[in-house]
């Protein structure tokens, strides 16, 4: 594709050299002449002015600093999403089903709909035009796959789940299983039932072995537009706001809140029944203990530092309500 083509599908424009022909994309320190890199980093400006890029996407105030061909626009990093999409050669597999799936009789699946080899459809799920359902995936009883949703392999989505449009499951996501509700009854533990299910909304994207449970009495629920990295757990009855976004290693305990457009950076833990309103962000392995009334950016945890140092510090901090309750009897 013609760099001057590129820069029409981003809403960019070349202001020379638009003829260059690219076949894909690379990175600053490894692009070759036919391929095409962005620049969102100001830590990146050498490697910026020493690419071999064919083009470069960026901002019109950093045009000056690099020579070659370029795509000017407003936003890079969403520009070179939207041309990693013109590139995109994820295999799309062809609609029916394979002759190993297990398909219940009264399950509905549009003919348009992809079901591969060793997936089990149960009792009453219905798959909208356009899914596609990789190897080895269970759909349970009732659960409902909106339209142009993809699963990858191995996905697990348990009964009475709902799945919106356009969704993306990355392998081993559990999607609807029962929370972690127990009774204490004379020393011994009561499991409690999961009586709600799980409702995900369109647009949303799932990250490898991910655990969404479903809820104990009502419903647990994504919003739309969410996107959840690998290795995430949201326990029941908790309620994700629309384009909230959930990086790897991100544990939200039960009732949880949270609202729109938050980011919940690396590790970070939210504990149970607090609420988080929109436009909250957490830095990497940040506690939440208490609701967040407040947008803004909010962190917690210690950054790495020598071991010696750590060891020294922990020993200090053991004696600080010592510390406190003499700095008190000298101000009185």
């Amino acid at each position: 594709m013609k760099l001057q083509e590129i820069a029409r599908r981003v809403n960019g424009y070349c202001p020379d050299e638009g003829g260059v022909e690219i076949t894909g994309l690379a990175t600053l320190a490894n692009a070759e002449p036919h391929q095409l890199s962005f620049f969102v980093n100001s830590r990146l400006r050498d490697c910026l002015q020493s690419t071999r890029a064919g083009g470069v996407i960026l901002r019109e105030e950093d045009v000056r600093t690099y020579g070659g061909p370029v795509v000017i626009c407003e936003n890079p990093y969403l520009a070179y999403a939207q041309v990693a999409g013109l590139f995109d050669q994820t295999p799309v597999p062809q609609a029916g089903c394979h002759s190993s799936a297990v398909i219940a009789s009264d399950a509905v699946v549009d003919a348009t709909a992809h079901v591969g080899p060793n997936v089990v459809v149960e009792a009453g799920a219905c798959l909208k035009a356009g899914v596609t359902v990789g190897p080895g995936c269970v759909i349970g009883e009732n659960v409902l796959i909106g339209q142009s949703s993809r699963l990858y392999a191995n996905v697990t989505i348990y009964h009475g789940v709902k799945i919106g449009r356009r969704c993306v499951i990355q392998g081993g996501a559990v999607l609807g299983g029962d929370g972690f509700g127990n009774a204490k009854d004379k020393g011994q533990w009561v499991r409690i039932p999961q009586l709600g299910a799980l409702i995900i909304g369109d647009d949303v994207q799932i990250g490898v072995n991910t655990a969404i449970d479903r809820g104990s009495i009502e419903d647990t629920r994504v919003g739309n537009g969410v996107v959840i990295d690998n290795l995430v757990q949201i326990a029941h009855n908790c309620q994700i706001g629309d384009h909230t976004a959930i990086a790897g290693c991100v544990g939200i305990a039960g009732s949880v809140v949270i609202g729109r457009r938050c980011t919940l950076a690396g590790a970070a833990r939210v504990s149970d029944n607090v609420s988080i309103v929109d436009d909250v962000h957490l830095t990497v392995s940040t506690m939440v203990t208490a609701s967040i009334n407040r947008p803004g950016s909010y962190s917690s945890g210690m950054p790495q530092m020598a071991s010696r140092d750590w060891w020294r510090n922990v020993a200090r901090f053991r004696r600080l309500d010592d510390v406190v309750r003499r700095l008190r009897r000298l101000e009185k």
